[in-house]
């Protein structure tokens, strides 16, 4: 892996080119060698584009006008930011298959109506978890302060990465779903809260998650992320 510090032309990159691929971490930027996936249709793979194209056909063909209007005007609404860090706009038909595909991968309804608060969820930067080798399942303690925990049909996702071994520093993959949490009205959610792991775990190995916070008129959260060492 090399070292990359740009100047001139070319200030920031990222992603692949000519078989380089351009990253940053929190040490600045950086190259490697890129890599072709071993399987590219994984089942995980296929179960995503599965879902898009479901998810396609309905904006088109089962959504009212009305509905794709209101998605059109929260994309109008939001910021996002890109790999570069770069502020973006999608598209309203980008927004509705972003966080559909989240819900079709709980076995969730579909979120058809477009959202009328024009603003992210907040992320959680409390965000934690440990993993124990013994029971295969993770804790996760989040803010259950946060108003998706005390609302019907919001939910936490979580995916969770391949374990590596303790020395490495970075991790972007696998990932892998391994469930949801959801708000409740009635019955608010609490902090911590146990979930099944994703891949099996060994004790010392380093684990990274990552979150979504799924609001229950369809906006979608940033990615947010915490790691831990295995525990016996």
């Amino acid at each position: 892996m090399a070292l990359a510090k740009y100047g001139g032309g070319i200030i920031q990159m990222s992603g692949s080119l000519a078989g380089n691929t351009f990253a940053r971490n929190r040490y600045g930027n950086y190259i490697r060698a890129k890599t072709k996936p071993i399987n590219p249709r994984t089942a995980l793979q296929t179960k995503i584009r599965e879902s898009i194209q479901v998810l396609t056909a309905r904006w088109s063909q089962t959504l009212s006008a009305g509905q794709r209007t209101a998605w059109n005007l929260y994309a109008d609404s939001v910021n996002m930011k890109n790999r570069l860090g770069e502020v973006v706009k999608l598209s309203g038909f980008n927004h509705y298959i972003r966080s559909n595909v989240q819900s079709l991968r709980a076995g969730l309804s579909t979120i058809d109506d477009g959202p009328t608060v024009f603003e992210l969820p907040e992320t959680d930067s409390t965000l934690a978890v440990t993993i124990s080798e013994a029971t295969q399942q993770m804790t996760v303690t989040f803010d259950d302060a946060q108003d998706w925990c005390s609302e019907d049909d919001a939910r936490l996702f979580l995916e969770q990465g391949k374990p590596q071994n303790p020395q490495i520093n970075f991790f972007d993959g696998p990932w892998k779903y391994a469930g949801v949490l959801s708000g409740s009205s009635a019955a608010p959610i609490t902090s911590p809260q146990i979930a099944p792991v994703a891949f099996a775990v060994a004790q010392g190995q380093r684990v990274w998650i990552y979150a979504r916070i799924l609001r229950a008129d369809g906006r979608l959260s940033e990615v947010f992320r915490a790691e831990c060492f295995c525990g016996a």
